[in-house]
């Protein structure tokens, strides 16, 4: 049986377009939470250490069923949602990720 996994997505993004990407952001999760494996996802403001003046941090975690959904999902969907995020914000945001076993 594979362990569960969760996949992290941690924002940093210009305050001035943290709204816009907040509201932008809510259907971006549900969208995933419809493929097969994601499970839940919680979004999360992250206030230690706090984000430099003028900038908003986020994290996002999905718990997801397996590694083999999460590869899935970086195989054939993640590179079209990534480019959706830059066409609608540009380079006013960046974000890191990481992938973390359930144990």
């Amino acid at each position: 049986m594979s362990a569960g996994v969760v996949y992290e997505v941690n924002l940093d993004l210009d305050a001035a377009i943290a709204d816009d990407y907040r509201a932008w952001l809510g259907p971006h999760t549900r969208e995933i939470l419809a493929l097969p494996g994601f499970l839940e996802a919680r979004i999360h403001t992250q206030l230690d250490p706090p984000a430099e003046p003028g900038r908003v941090r986020l994290s996002v975690r999905y718990r997801l069923d397996r590694q083999e959904s999460l590869d899935a999902y970086v195989r054939d969907h993640a590179p079209r949602m990534r480019a959706d995020a830059v066409a609608r914000f540009g380079d006013r945001f960046s974000a890191t990720r990481r992938v973390l076993r359930e144990d």
